[in-house]
This record gives C-alpha cells, structure tokens and sequence, in this order.
C-alpha cells in the first residue's frame, strides 16, 4: 500500500469534499480516502498494483472535480490562476452591484420604470454570465451524477431571483399591464453573487494564513548546491546532487540535501563567505527543531537539508536526497496529517453529507407555505423567503470549522519542531492523564565532551517533568537499569513513579495497566525496545534523534531534545481542540438561528422583519471568513 497526498480542484463546499471522499473510496484498490476540504487535498492509502493516480484522476474528473496527479503540473500555479479569475469576478460583481444600487435607489434617475428595470435585467444577466458562471457550470455538472453542493444553492437562488424578476419585466409587454404588480428583485441576484464571491476571496487569502507553515517549510530548501569537484567548486541545481558528492556550505547559506560532515574549514578560501581562522561550523537547526540554540558540527555529524550555517564552514558527504531528505519527510507527514480527520470531524461530514438536499426541501416548502397561505400576493415574499434560505444555508462554515483549525494547529506545532502524524493524535494528545518515559535517549544523552563519556540528564528536564506533574499528569519512567541507576535518574528526574530492568513487555504492561485504571496514555520513547510500548499507547510519541522504527510507529515526533516541547504539545491539542468546538457550535448556531428568520417565521408573531437574500448573502460570507479568522488565533501563541 501506498499513501499520498493529492491535490484536488474543483471544491466549493464540504459537500465536495464528502462527494469526491466517497468516490474515491468506491473505486478498487483504494483502501482509505480522506479529503480535506480547507487544505484542497485528499490523503489516499492505495494499491498501486490495482489502481493508478492517473485512473483515479479520470473517476474525478467524471463526478466533476480534479486531481493533480501530473508531475509538471504545478498547484501553486493553479491556485494562483483561479486566485486572480475570481479577483477579477470580484471587482466586476462589485461594480456592477454598485450600478444596480443607484439605479434601484434612484442615485441614478430613471423616470420610466419599464427602462429601469430593462437596464436592471441587463446589468443581472452580465452578471450571472461572467461573475456567476462557475457556480451554474459547477451546479449543472453535479446534477448529471445526481449530486448537490453549495454551487448548486447559489445556482438555485439566483436563478429563481432573476428569472422572476425578468418575469415582472417583461411579461407587462404581452399582458395588461395590471395583471403584473410585483416589483423585481434583480438586487437579489446580483448581491447574492457579489457577497459570495467576495467571502471565497477573503476565505481564500484566509486560508493561506493557515497553510502557511507548509510553505515555510518548502521554502526551506534551496534552489541550488556548491558541488565540490575535485579542485573546482561549481553551482549546480540540488535535483542533480546524487548520494556521495561533497557538498560546501559557508556561513548564511541553507544546507541542499542531508549528510554527514567531512570536513570543517578553519581557514576561509579565496572568495568564501565567512570563516575566519579557528571559526567551527556551527548550525541553526531551529526551523527543523523547534530549539533556539545553533548546534556546533564536528566530523561525522549530520546535517539536514533547510538548515542554516550560523558561522564557519564546511564539507559534507551527500547521503539523502530529494524526497529522501528529513525536510521532504517533514513536509509529507504535516501535509497527511492536515488532510486527516479528527474524530470531531465526523460530526460535520455527516451533517454536510445530507445538508444540501434538506435545505432544497426546506426552501421549497418555505415557498408553498407563504404561496398557500397568502395566495398570489404572496409570490414575491414566497420567493424571496425561498431565495434566504437557500443562500444562509450554505455549509462553507461548516466543512470550514474543523480542518482549518488542524491545518493551523498542526502547521503551528511543526514550527516548535513537533511533528504530527495525524489529526487523531492531536485530538488525544488534550485527555493524557499518565506519560510514561523511556529513560536512555529520552530523559539522559551522552555527554561525548568529557574526558571519557558518560548514560546526562538533558537540559530542562525536571522544568519539563514537574511541569507536566503541575497539570495532573502521572508521570513515569522506565529504564532496563538495575534498581541503584533507576532510582538514581528518576530522582534526579523528579519522576514519583519508576521500574527498573524493564523489558519491552514490561514497559507495555505498564501501558495496559494504566489503560486499565481508566489512564489516557502517552509513551514516550526513542528505541526498537520501546515501539511495543508505543503501539499500545493512546499517545505515542518518539525523539527524532531516536530509531526510525520507533519513529515509523509514533503519532507523534518530537524533532529536538527539549522534553518541554511535550507540555508545548498538550497545550496546543487542547487550544486546538477547543477552538474546532468553538468553530462547530457557531457554524451549527448560525444555521439554527438563521435559516427559520430566512423563512419569515418572524411574521408568525406579528413581527414584520425577516432576512433577505442580499443580507443572507453577506451572512454567508461572514460565516465562513469567521470561522477561518477565528482558526487563525492558534498562531498568535
């Protein structure tokens, strides 16, 4: 099986999201397909020998949507192309809305009211021919496979706004004049695509707040590498850079690829960048782990792609590259885990899966109801109380309230050097009652710097442990020492709890016993005899210094040495946690409260005031630029 993180064109709704979710899943050889719609991407776990990327593309292209599966297609071009198209909409709707304004409320005086409401078709229809296409394009295509989404309500309320109103404008010339007595709405339908179009713009801009820190990390790895060949020096692209070629870095430049040093310059070359005499490399690797401090480089040590030469230079051997690099595999573990699901999020996709066809009912009984019970008089209210409830119920905030709170929350803890294996984990992360700890790798390093080396405790770990102890945490350690070096460590841990001469079935019993007592477990290790352990947890977490076995079995992995990056973990699960609630509930609120004003209900009791297409509209796109704003407050801490 393989997984992978797919690009996807063409959604506007979580109703999307759910549509292209459910297809892919339907096709054979996928074995799981989860799609985002705030990242735009689909993470899918898939046979390549039963299924390829180019025959899932094709089944997407059928149910109207895209994959971006091709190697020379860029996303980043895509997104700026359709970026700039709605820009364009955006300006023209709001012109022509302006238009439509004055000439409704007489800023621009035309005595004759036939003319004014030609002149007001005439603006409505360019409208809905160049600033609405995609909606009625996107609307038309779903219908063909029997499916809806919010294209499909906006299609819907325009449509039925503007055709009535043409209605009203031009029936007058084949009937008498007194037959027709309704004013038009073509306000309705221009403003309606005006507020939606500018709430996707601002939902966009948004949204790329949230993704920021994907980028970031992109940005990360340079564009070229100094490749050392024999005497010469020469600059070449870092896609030519093979495993074993000697790569020189100097003071202010990114590492290209990952390797091991070879050699570290003390005298600078003609033309070098730094490096004075006696000058020792040293790295910043804090965009990698989250650690403020630059790390010193001695022969033999490892270097990763992105990071920066703080002072010196120096040689190193070429070991990963390209997608192999710890920068690449950074970038593809944030972007699986921000196209995962938490399991809040099932709430809403069940919610968005039937959304769409309920308000259409709803809509429609909203119009009979007013049409039965106010007869023809009533048509124009009838519509238009059809025309708000459509428009207010459009689920972007909806689909918005959950993803784009992970994309934020995941994007920021992969800044402190925390990496996130998937939605679930961040979740969980909020509810761990016990840690328990590894001792050698996690809580001690080796000290290589003394005259013979010596097991250390790292920096900050009794601020990290008591730190946890402040926050009702049960912590404990486990270490395969005797029973003298255990208690010795723990204590200068400040851990309560400890076992000595631990085996790895040892440390999952202990899991399991806790489990037991109604504990939410987090382990916390670095080595092949800890991936047990981590399995059974509820948590699993491991050292990025540590096995890659331990590291392929964790949900999460913390990049630095720093154990307080933990309680930075915790705490960025629960303000993630929280604000996914505070998105769902107000996203759930608004539709309660607002579709029943949409109706008319008000006027049950006696009160002549309902919302009306234009300000469903603006509704509308509040909602959604909200819940993306109030996502953004994650990176504010």
């Amino acid at each position: 099986m393989e997984t992978k993180t797919i690009p996807v064109v063409g959604m506007a709704c979580a109703g999307c999201a759910a549509n292209v979710e459910r297809h892919l899943n339907q096709l054979e050889g996928v074995a799981s397909a989860s799609v985002n719609f705030a990242a735009r991407t689909a993470l899918v776990s898939y046979d390549p020998k039963t299924i390829s990327l180019q025959q899932m593309k094709e089944a997407i292209l059928k149910a109207g949507f895209d994959l971006v599966v091709e190697e020379d297609r860029s996303v980043e071009e895509i997104e700026k192309n359709a970026f700039r198209q709605l820009r364009r909409r955006v300006v023209v709707s709001w012109i022509l809305a302006l238009l439509a304004m004055s000439i409704s409320m007489g800023w621009i005086s035309m005595t004759n009211g036939n003319i004014r409401n030609q002149t007001l078709f005439i603006i409505a229809l360019a409208n809905l021919i160049y600033c609405g296409q995609s909606f009625f394009a996107n609307a038309l295509r779903l219908l063909r496979h029997g499916e809806t989404n919010m294209d499909t309500l906006v299609a819907l309320s325009t449509a039925v706004s503007f055709l009535f109103s043409a209605y009203v404008t031009f029936a007058p010339l084949t009937h008498q004049p007194s037959t027709i007595n309704h004013q038009p709405f073509y306000d309705a339908s221009i403003m309606i695509i005006t507020f939606v179009l500018t709430g996707r713009l601002m939902e966009t801009r948004a949204k790329n707040g949230a993704s920021s820190a994907i980028r970031q990390l992109m940005g990360l790895a340079p564009k070229t590498a100094r490749l050392v060949n024999g005497d010469e020096l020469n600059l070449v692209p870092i896609s030519t850079i093979q495993p074993g070629d000697i790569i020189e870095i100097r003071a202010g430049e990114k590492a290209p690829v990952d390797g091991i040093v070879s050699k570290v310059c003390n005298e600078a070359p003609s033309g070098a960048v730094g490096g004075t005499p006696s000058s020792p490399l040293i790295m910043d690797e804090s965009m990698m782990t989250g650690e403020p401090l630059s790390d010193p480089k001695q022969m033999g040590d490892r270097i990763f792609c992105g990071t920066i030469v703080h002072q010196g230079q120096g040689r190193y051997m070429a070991q990963q590259v390209g997608e192999q690099t710890m920068l690449a595999q950074m970038i593809r573990m944030v972007q699986q885990a921000q196209g995962s699901k938490a399991p809040v999020q099932r709430i809403a996709d069940r919610v968005a899966s039937i959304f769409v066809p309920t308000i259409l009912c709803l809509s429609l009984v909203t119009s009979l109801a007013w049409w039965l019970l106010g007869g023809e008089q009533q048509l124009p209210r009838a519509i238009l109380s059809a025309v708000s409830v459509l428009v207010i119920a459009c689920p972007c905030a909806l689909g918005l309230a959950t993803p784009t709170a992970l994309m934020v929350g995941i994007g920021k803890a992969a800044q402190k050097g925390i990496l996130v294996k998937d939605a679930t984990a961040l979740e969980h992360l909020r509810q761990t009652s016990a840690i328990i700890f590894d001792k050698t790798g996690t809580l001690t390093s080796l000290n290589t710097s003394a005259s013979s080396p010596q097991e250390v405790l790292k920096p900050h770990t009794r601020e990290a442990i008591q730190s946890l102890k402040d926050r009702g945490i049960a912590v404990h350690m486990m270490s395969g020492d005797k029973e003298e070096r255990a208690a010795h460590w723990s204590h200068e841990a400040g851990i309560d709890h400890y076992s000595s001469q631990a085996l790895p079935q040892d440390k999952e019993d202990l899991v399991r016993r806790l489990q037991g007592e109604g504990h939410h477990v987090a382990m916390i290790g670095d080595g092949i005899n800890d991936t047990q352990a981590l399995a059974a947890a509820d948590v699993s977490i491991a050292m990025g210094k540590g096995t890659d076995v331990a590291m392929d079995v964790a949900q999460v992995t913390l990049m630095g040495s720093d154990l307080r990056t933990i309680t930075d973990a915790i705490d960025l699960s629960k303000r993630t946690t929280r604000m996914i609630r505070q998105n769902l509930f107000w996203a759930f609120i608004y539709n309660v409260v607002c579709i029943p004003l949409a109706a008319g209900v008000p006027y049950l009791f006696g009160y002549n005031w309902q919302i009306t297409p234009i300000l469903a509209s603006a509704l509308m796109a509040f909602s959604s630029v909200s819940v993306v704003l109030n996502s953004l407050r994650l990176k504010l801490r």
